[in-house]
């Protein structure tokens, strides 16, 4: 329970309820569904028309499944996600032999989540048998059982899968990776649409979606909230006119305001372009040496920084495209792989 609450108060989740787990899976659920219809001490909570119950080891479930499922308990009292069986499910003998074999086109896994009629699933624990309530896994198979309501089937998204081994960590990871990095917003200290700058993002919005640019940022962080609430977790500031980084701490500033404990990995990618008959590469390298130390603070906030560094001279403008081409993939990559050991890392394209 305090791990819970720690959850809670860091991410500032408004409308959860904790309630004591039980021993079993349905015990769990019946605690659950006890608080909902105020047959719990200091229960304040509205008793529903549909519940719906969910596994916490699927964490893609998309909003189209729930909403189909809901809108079938309603019409039906029950309804769940089925997906096809990758397996053939067998059964064997006491003595370890085959005994059956089951027709796998005519079977399918049932997954999460379920939904049903509160009245429904309510009155099927109530009148859930010890043996039930200890060994049975199936919420579906209760409500047939004790209210004999038959749930509507509906076929769920491949990724409704449970994360069970380590192995399926990594999975998991990925899917989270791909998922967050698919947009971007650029941050850049200037107006200037064409060039350099303007290239840079025709680039990266092959690989990204570019969600927005905003030339200068709003000191009431407003831009950055439009842009959260689009769950965008990648800003690019391009320190264009700046010697050092001040749009890029300005921004790490409102990320900070606007999401003191974000979910997943921000990520920002400090982009500085260097003019190497203006200013020399040692003089640029101090004045944007600070940056490590400010990595390691940031981190501290789920937020990752990168430096890139866009060298270029004013007589060779192929260079410069060639260099901002690199630029944009470096960008990608960093955006895509998240790694947190680069953080803090002034990488030269």
């Amino acid at each position: 329970m305090d791990t819970m609450k720690s959850i809670i108060q860091r991410y500032q989740h408004q409308r959860v309820t904790l309630v004591e787990a039980g021993a079993t899976r349905h015990q769990s659920i019946f605690n659950g569904l006890k608080v909902l219809a105020g047959d719990h001490p200091h229960s304040q909570l509205p008793t529903p028309q549909v519940v719906i119950i969910h596994d916490a080891v699927r964490p893609f479930v998309e909003e189209d499944v729930l909403v189909r499922v809901v809108t079938a308990a309603k019409d039906h009292g029950a309804a769940g996600a089925i997906r096809p069986l990758v397996s053939t499910v067998i059964t064997p003998s006491a003595d370890g032999y085959l005994d059956q074999s089951l027709d796998r086109a005519k079977h399918r896994a049932s997954e999460m989540p379920q939904a049903f009629l509160f009245d429904v699933i309510y009155r099927a624990y109530c009148q859930c048998s010890d043996y039930d309530m200890e060994f049975g896994t199936e919420c579906l198979h209760l409500a047939l059982k004790y209210c004999h309501t038959k749930a509507k089937l509906v076929e769920g998204s491949p990724d409704l899968w449970k994360v069970t081994y380590r192995r399926d960590l990594y999975a998991a990871e990925s899917i989270i990776k791909d998922r967050i990095s698919q947009q971007i917003c650029v941050i850049t200290d200037t107006k200037e649409d064409a060039g350099c700058i303007g290239f840079l993002q025709e680039l990266l919005k092959k690989e990204i979606e570019v969600k927005g640019t905003s030339v200068t940022l709003c000191p009431n962080g407003r831009d950055l909230q439009k842009v959260f609430q689009g769950d965008c977790y990648n800003f690019v500031c391009i320190n264009m006119r700046s010697s050092d980084f001040q749009e890029t701490s300005k921004l790490l500033d409102e990320l900070e305001n606007a999401a003191p404990s974000s979910l997943y990995p921000v990520a920002v990618v400090s982009v500085h372009f260097l003019d190497f008959q203006n200013v020399s590469f040692s003089e640029r390298m101090k004045e944007l040496k600070e940056m490590k130390d400010l990595a390691k603070e940031v981190k501290k906030q789920n937020v990752f920084l990168y430096g890139l560094l866009i060298s270029f001279t004013q007589d060779n403008p192929q260079q410069l495209q060639e260099n901002v081409r690199q630029g944009a993939s470096i960008i990608t990559s960093l955006i895509k792989d998240r790694n947190a050991e680069l953080t803090g890392q002034l990488l030269v394209a």
